[in-house]
């Protein structure tokens, strides 16, 4: 079946060039041009992914993007565009219920090869197990794996029942940890995630990491945070696959 997706955006160049490129690969499109429209086409639609500008009139992509989630409950992934760079601003989206996040100006190519990570993530979060399986999303916003259960939309993280004390760039690495979770997250990706294309030399994402893994894993039996040596991290709740 074709893949149904709502863009949410205002500026006519960036839509007619988004349907020039998706529609020959076979993506069905609607568009909302006012914040407002877009939340409701986004809440009574039954779209695969939505591509979500920040700035709209009427009501901006990162409010709409929380009412989706917490109002509306809908699940539904979401790849928030940006023509904002900084940290924070990427923080908010993220918190928000954003999925993944592309700074304007993009490659087309390179929103289209997120938009099928995007629908991949989504699949496999529905045919997830249990503890020992994959993570999967229970509610709009909400990831579990193993005894970790994290909530976007509230920034809270609990594991066996207490909640644990993330700094901003500790909750971004574990959301993008337990979304592919077991997969493996490349450190460049995560560099990327935290500094775009301006990461730091030297150890600040080794910084990061272990910060992470002081809280998360430090005061439980059953380590979650694996680095695979000169590749990534990756969540995983068996003992044997421990780096």
């Amino acid at each position: 079946m074709p893949v149904s997706l709502l863009l949410i955006e205002d500026n006519e160049d960036i839509l007619a060039n988004l349907y020039a490129y998706l529609e020959p690969l076979g993506y069905e499109l609607d568009c909302a041009r006012h914040g407002r429209a877009g939340l409701d086409m986004a809440a009574r639609g039954t779209f695969d992914c939505i591509v979500l500008d920040i700035m709209l009139p009427g009501l901006d992509g990162v409010s709409l993007c929380r009412k989706l989630r917490e109002e509306r409950r809908n699940a539904v992934p979401v790849l928030m565009l940006t023509a904002r760079d900084t940290v924070a601003d990427r923080v908010r989206g993220l918190e928000a219920g954003a999925d993944d996040y592309l700074v304007k100006p993009f490659a087309l190519r390179e929103l289209e090869a997120r938009i099928r990570a995007l629908l991949r993530r989504g699949r496999l979060g529905a045919s997830a197990g249990g503890p020992a399986g994959k993570a999967g999303v229970a509610e709009a916003g909400v990831w579990s794996f193993a005894d970790l259960t994290l909530n976007t939309a509230q920034h809270r993280a609990v594991r066996q029942g207490r909640e644990l004390r993330l700094s901003p760039s500790g909750f971004r690495i574990l959301t993008e940890l337990i979304r592919v979770a077991p997969g493996l997250v490349r450190r460049e990706a995560l560099e990327h995630l935290l500094w775009g294309d301006d990461a730091p030399e030297g150890s600040a994402l080794r910084t990061h990491i272990h910060e992470l893994r002081r809280e998360l894993d430090k005061p439980f039996a059953v380590p979650l945070l694996q680095t695979v040596p000169h590749v990534g991290y990756r969540l995983s709740a068996a003992p044997e696959d421990a780096a």
